[in-house]
């Protein structure tokens, strides 16, 4: 959808500040004259709704941050809840539901408000256990032996103890798993770009060029890797597509390649963003794989650490194994462009997340210091390690 920001009066702006007034983000019902007006009150709102919900904070309405407000306005029990092929149904009712099946004790996945097949199973399951029709579905009946039942889990984060044995279980060795890196941008969209002098610098071409170094690496240390695009795709390729390519891929990690921007020049640094929300909702092995790479690239390259954070976007919430999404420097800073474009800085920067992604699937008692690892050496390090340990 074309974003919707301050200064529009249409009908859609009518319905996005019903939906903040809803959400008690606007004053007094969000009480204008005119309730068409996307003015600075509703850019506020839209600023706080974005903060809260671990989008970007820029006071639009582009299409992430309106599924999220669609999302939003449902509360369990307001409609009958099922699996939907091909666009997940999706909304704060279904994160509701998803939680009180990990309070009883059932596996729909992380509660993420996403209804998939998963969590679809999860419901059959519950539905057999109480003498219902497993049909994986949540209507009245289903609705109400949720609420009348107690809870079987007291204390503690399930969904976090089952991620994390989840991966502990597939071993520390690198050989055979499937990881999926996606160059950000791509097609018509270029994401950033920087002139400068007579050469034209873009986000899509350098994070691109840093995918395919990193494939190249990951697959020398055995693993199976795919490339979410080429180096000059035919077309655009949405967020929720990409993540849908890794999920059908089976892969075992995702990792975005992103370049950042900002229009102060003096902004440079290095971030690293996981799924996560206000909530406490979070995917801790994606949390840990984002601490590791931030580490390991400040250590070796020496750029300003702008830490991690979690974000709720369609990449990392659609994904269904650990991601993260790793904006490697400002392209926009002169300080990081210099960098940036000299091809042995960007090699550093494919070693540090190599190193990373070998430091993820090593035991606690097997980890070594940060920047410590020779990457050179991982294709018989990893065997050696999981002989030892």
């Amino acid at each position: 959808m074309r974003p919707i920001s301050r200064g529009e009066r249409s009908t859609a702006v009518f319905e996005i500040r019903a939906i903040l007034a809803g959400l008690g983000l606007l004053p007094n019902g969000g009480g204008l004259a005119d309730q068409t007006s996307f003015d600075e009150e509703t850019e506020r709102a839209v600023r706080e709704f974005q903060q809260s919900r671990g989008l970007s904070v820029d006071g639009e309405v582009n299409d992430e941050t309106w599924r999220a407000l669609d999302a939003a306005r449902w509360h369990l029990g307001q409609r009958a809840l099922y699996q939907a092929v091909p666009i997940p149904l999706m909304g704060d009712d279904v994160r509701q539901m998803q939680e009180r099946l990990l309070e009883m004790g059932y596996d729909p996945g992380r509660p993420d408000g996403l209804y998939g097949t998963q969590t679809a199973r999860a419901v059959a399951q519950f539905q057999r256990e109480v003498g219902l029709s497993p049909d994986g579905a949540c209507g009245p009946q289903t609705l109400n032996a949720l609420r009348r039942l107690g809870r079987k889990v007291v204390g503690g984060r399930p969904q976090m103890l089952r991620e994390v044995a989840a991966f502990r279980a597939s071993g520390p060795a690198l050989v055979g798993k499937r990881i999926v890196v996606d160059p950000a941008h791509g097609g018509s969209d270029t994401g950033i770009v920087v002139p400068d002098g007579v050469l034209r610098w873009t986000e899509a071409d350098i994070a691109y060029d840093l995918a395919a170094r990193l494939e190249g690496r990951l697959a020398a240390a055995g693993m199976r890797v795919h490339l979410t695009r080429g180096p000059q795709p035919a077309a655009d390729l949405p967020a929720r597509d990409r993540a849908k390519l890794a999920n059908e891929l089976g892969a075992d990690l995702f990792i975005s390649v992103h370049l950042d921007g900002h229009p102060n020049p003096a902004a440079d640094g290095v971030a690293t963003y996981h799924y996560g929300t206000d909530a406490g909702v979070s995917s801790t092995v994606g949390e840990r794989l984002a601490g590791l790479v931030q580490r390991e690239i400040v250590i070796r390259t020496g750029m300003r650490d702008c830490h991690t954070h979690a974000k709720s976007w369609d990449l990392l919430r659609m994904t269904r194994m650990p991601a993260v999404c790793v904006a490697v420097g400002h392209l926009t800073s002169p300080v990081d462009r210099r960098r940036l474009i000299d091809p042995s800085f960007r090699e550093l920067v494919v070693e540090a997340v190599l190193a990373a992604v070998q430091r993820m699937y090593l035991p606690a008692e097997s980890d070594v210091p940060t920047g410590s690892i020779d990457v050179s050496q991982l294709r018989t390090l990893a065997p050696a390690t999981s002989s030892g340990s």
